[in-house]
């Protein structure tokens, strides 16, 4: 217990002097994390191998899986919003694997009115992805991709679909660290046309997504006593965060995490985001069933993200 504290304490005191988040840009929802586990760890999560493999954060990392993975996530948000996740990964041995996924976000009971201020009823917003990925190991170093569906309803007859793709590379240099790169969302974006809505006063837009280029790394503790690892993201939109995490095993179905994500290292960002979270782990008969939870502390909002996960290796 004392070396969980220490490694929370660390966390905390760490993250205090910075803040960030790519505020005003397309796909935010995108940006919030995956899953229990990954919200937990600050979303540090591009070199780590270990556990549930997160396709998410780096398409290479499922280049590891030994068993398939299933999991469903939903998360419990202020201001009507919406988080859930799906997830799967089927091994492709001796090297390969894949993967599909499942992002769906949105805001409900928006208050619509006339021209009049007079109440119509209520809205709501979707917006969706579907992620297929591939990934191999060539040698010692993994490389992986995945393909994005990006689906938002927006309003009546206001959507966009359009794809978007992530490349990844992860190398274990010793059984104790492994460093990873991946860039994410290329070519993501969302292209609207207003002319259903307003006629002959509509126009085409497109609203690209930010790309990042995340440096990632994770090291293995002597004896396993705890996982850390740490991100640094990079945005097309001039932004330079770091994201840090850990992961503590009390026992071997037990595991107490920690992490910060939105460290601001230009010192231009909105919020630091801390969160905490564990994993309850058990086996029946060659299924290993787990139950996973994550709170984060959202700087802006009225209270903070719950994020439960129920996952099966099989």
């Amino acid at each position: 217990m004392k070396r969980v504290l220490t490694v929370i304490s660390i966390l905390l005191l760490f993250s205090s002097p910075g803040r960030s988040q790519i505020g005003g840009q397309p796909g935010a929802y995108s940006r919030m994390g995956f899953g229990a586990r990954g919200i937990a760890m600050g979303n540090a999560m591009t070199a780590v191998i270990g556990g549930d493999a997160e396709p998410y954060y780096n398409p290479a990392v499922v280049a590891w899986a030994t068993n398939r993975e299933a999991s469903a996530s939903a998360g419990l948000l202020s201001l009507d919003r919406s988080l859930n996740f799906l997830n799967f990964t089927q091994p492709l041995p001796p090297k390969a694997a894949l993967s599909v996924g499942i992002i769906n976000a949105g805001v409900s009971n928006i208050d619509a009115r006339d021209a009049d201020a007079v109440q119509t009823g209520a809205l709501r917003t979707s917006e969706n992805q579907v992620r297929l990925t591939f990934a191999t190991r060539l040698g010692k170093i993994g490389v992986g991709v995945n393909i994005k569906l990006l689906y938002y309803h927006l309003y009546t007859d206001m959507t966009s679909t359009t794809a978007g793709v992530d490349l990844g590379v992860l190398y274990p240099v010793n059984q104790s660290l492994t460093v990873a790169f991946s860039i994410r969302d290329i070519n993501s974006k969302y292209k609207w046309d207003s002319g259903k809505v307003y006629g002959t006063d509509g126009a085409a837009t497109i609203d690209k997504f930010p790309q990042l280029s995340v440096l990632g790394a994770a090291y293995v503790l002597p004896d396993s006593i705890a996982l850390i690892s740490a991100d640094i993201v990079f945005s097309n939109a001039g932004t330079t965060t770091l994201q840090a995490g850990a992961e503590v095993p009390l026992t071997p179905n037990i595991a107490l995490r920690a992490g910060v994500d939105r460290i601001d290292l230009k010192d231009k960002g909105m919020g630091i985001l801390p969160a905490a979270g564990f994993t309850l782990r058990t086996d029946l008969e060659g299924w290993s069933p787990t139950l996973s939870y994550a709170f984060a502390f959202e700087p802006f909002a009225p209270s903070g993200l719950h994020m439960i996960s129920l996952g099966v290796s099989f």
